[in-house]
């Protein structure tokens, strides 16, 4: 019976020095590869896009109401609610059929892809009136007249963007409005 006894603890010794082994091993390289991926400057990490499309990007919202999760599942609980249809969010991260999303106040959250749409949209940023005008203010800044005030957070609908400054449209008005006055477009971007 004691032998039997020594034989069980043996085995059970050889399991728990199996387990630490496995562990310290799981540790060390596990830390190994985190200082090896803060050793990569910011700038330089890729981020993996399931679309090949470039993130960050920015869409809209294309429904009038959107659930925002706290991961990318149905499973995960709902964040928060927006109910505006066409706000501007920019894309930092997709996994499968999710998108995690960042929208102007910073706030972050997962979006299932068919809640978002490639319309291109931006709000007025800052604290000011901006104003539109009637041509590109860069190009005639002599001859552009303002065509509209707006005020901050009004939501706008870009056609184009091009050297700073972007053609935009509000109801039935449109004019020219430089970038820097927009969240929901890059600096230096330009497309039709």
């Amino acid at each position: 019976m004691c032998a039997m006894k020594q034989k069980t603890v043996q085995k059970f010794s050889i399991y728990i020095y199996f387990f630490l082994f496995f562990a310290v091993f799981l540790w060390f390289f596990g830390i190994a590869d985190y200082a090896k991926a803060q050793d990569i400057p910011a700038d330089k990490k890729e981020v993996f896009s399931s679309t090949g499309l470039p993130i960050p990007r920015f869409v809209s919202l294309s429904k009038q109401i959107t659930n925002v999760r706290a991961g990318p599942g149905q499973q995960y609980p709902i964040k928060w609610v927006y109910k505006k249809q066409g706000l501007p969010v920019e894309i930092i991260l997709e996994y499968d059929h999710w998108r995690k999303i960042r929208d102007h106040e910073g706030g972050e959250g997962w979006v299932y892809k068919t809640l978002l749409s490639g319309h291109r949209t931006a709000l007025i940023s800052g604290e000011e009136v901006v104003y539109a005008y009637d041509r590109n203010p860069l190009k005639f800044a002599d001859k552009a007249k303002a065509v509209m005030a707006l005020e901050p957070l009004s939501l706008v609908s870009i056609n184009s963007c091009e050297e700073s400054v972007c053609f935009i449209k509000v109801s039935d008005l449109s004019g020219w409005i430089k970038i820097k006055s927009l969240w929901g477009v890059y600096e230096a971007e330009k497309f039709n």
